[in-house]
């Protein structure tokens, strides 16, 4: 919720700076523009910050999920360990790619 917040008053703090521009000497387009950019270049670094473990934290969920529906119906079929070996080989090679390739 803070992160909702934060974006609304900064939203209305760029409205407010284009909404005033000619009402006062000092509320001219370029100091608009500047808060704009102000404020756009400080929430590329903090989106990152929050955006990049939860990238991590969902790839991890959606291989879960995947073996998890998977493993099970292979065992069913009698194939069982060599769907598990073929996961791991998978998320190895996977994995080494990249750390590879970055």
């Amino acid at each position: 919720m803070s992160f909702v917040w934060n974006y609304f008053t900064e939203g209305l703090a760029i409205g407010v700076g284009f909404g005033a521009i000619g009402k006062t000497p000092s509320a001219t387009f370029e100091s608009a523009r500047n808060l704009a950019i102000g404020i756009g270049i400080q929430n590329f670094p903090e989106g990152l910050a929050v955006s990049l473990p939860l990238r991590a934290f969902a790839t991890g969920a959606m291989m879960y999920v995947v073996i998890d529906d998977i493993i099970p119906e292979a065992q069913v079929s009698g194939n069982g360990k060599l769907t598990s070996w073929t996961s791991i080989l998978g998320f190895l090679v996977m994995m080494s790619l990249d750390v590879g390739l970055g």
